[in-house]
């Protein structure tokens, strides 16, 4: 089993607990599949985040970028520190831009140039880049993930919530 990312929708409550952690009381992470759970909107990218990151970013989610909506998309605006897993958070005020820089990403221009090769060198998760003969396929899931991205974020804004980002 490798390292999947989920989304799922915040609410104003459960942020203000997640933004309260502090390493010597960290039963909130304990909590988070409680609130996977109940969660009214979610996202499940599998493996293929890194992969959508590169995509739409040009690099890997290791070195995210800040104050870009399309990296912020993937994984988050604000991190958790010192915790095992990743966990991430965008508050509402930034979904619109989020979903505007979505919404004008030209994905297909994007998957054109994209390269096992290029992958492999970046390095990315999940190491499946030396199947070039799998390459169509993982363009199409990519392209499947980016569309269930995008409505992932416009539900996300229609119900003016945050964002709960976990890779583990």
């Amino acid at each position: 089993m490798g390292m999947i990312a989920n989304y799922q929708y915040l609410s104003n409550e459960n942020l203000r607990e997640l933004k309260s952690f502090n390493e010597e009381n960290d039963e909130i992470f304990e909590e988070l599949e409680d609130w996977n759970e109940e969660a009214e909107i979610l996202l499940d990218l599998d493996k293929m985040w890194d992969a959508l990151h590169f995509v739409l970013t040009g690099v890997s989610s290791l070195e995210p970028i800040e104050n870009n909506p399309l990296s912020e998309a993937v994984v988050g605006v604000s991190h958790i520190d010192n915790v095992e897993e990743f966990v991430a958070y965008t508050e509402k005020s930034r979904i619109e831009d989020i979903v505007l820089t979505l919404e004008s990403f030209d994905i297909e221009k994007a998957l054109k140039k994209f390269s096992m090769e290029e992958c492999k060198k970046a390095d990315l998760y999940p190491n499946i880049w030396d199947y070039e003969e799998e390459a169509d396929e993982i363009k199409e899931e990519i392209m499947d993930y980016f569309q269930n991205m995008k409505d992932f974020y416009k539900k996300i804004l229609e119900a003016n919530g945050n964002v709960l980002i976990t890779i583990y």
